[in-house]
């Protein structure tokens, strides 16, 4: 006799998450209700650039950004900023960054990671503040660089650890996977 099998959706989304590409374009979004900071690296994944601030526009707009940007740069996949209380807990913000992360990853068709941006507003604050840059200039520019620290971060801890760094945009990992 048949048994009903899983639903496919599950297997899906592991499958997803193993298909994170080991090279390639990576864009790493500071996500915000307003403002989205992007960074992007080199394929080789050495070195990393703010690009721009992304000012949110209407789920539309944003889509076809995001799609443009992902064509544009030939991305291989996208890191998205997950806000961690220092105490490891999540919040309000922490859900409204898996729900763009998972919005991210259905509007371009490429894999997406949540990785701790704890403390990379900060970072970026103090890279900034080293600059000539006027006050406005920076607050501009802050997303951007808060981008950059993230990205810089995820590469590293890939590197460091040898696996995928960050948590799937399904649930959080309990280790990190190993890259393909």
């Amino acid at each position: 006799m048949n048994q009903p099998s899983d639903p496919p959706e599950s297997s899906d989304r592991q499958s997803n998450e193993l298909a994170f590409p080991a090279q390639g374009r990576l864009a790493a979004v500071d996500y915000g209700t307003v403002r989205i900071g992007i960074a992007i690296c080199d394929p080789d994944r050495i070195l990393a650039s703010p690009v721009e601030v992304y000012q949110v526009r209407s789920e539309t707009k944003d889509a076809a950004y995001f799609r443009a940007l992902a064509k544009e740069e030939r991305l291989a996949g996208f890191v998205v900023g997950l806000p961690i209380h220092c105490d490891g807990g999540e919040s309000e913000k922490s859900k409204e960054s898996r729900e763009f992360a998972r919005w991210l990853a259905d509007q371009t068709g490429l894999p997406v990671r949540l990785f701790d941006e704890r403390f990379s507003t900060a970072a970026a604050k103090e890279r900034l503040a080293s600059g000539r840059l006027s006050r406005h200039k920076k607050k501009q520019q802050l997303d951007a660089v808060a981008a950059l620290v993230l990205l810089e971060a995820f590469l590293e801890a890939c590197r460091y650890h040898g696996q995928l760094a960050g948590h799937s945009i399904h649930e959080p990992a309990s280790g990190g996977e190993t890259l393909e």
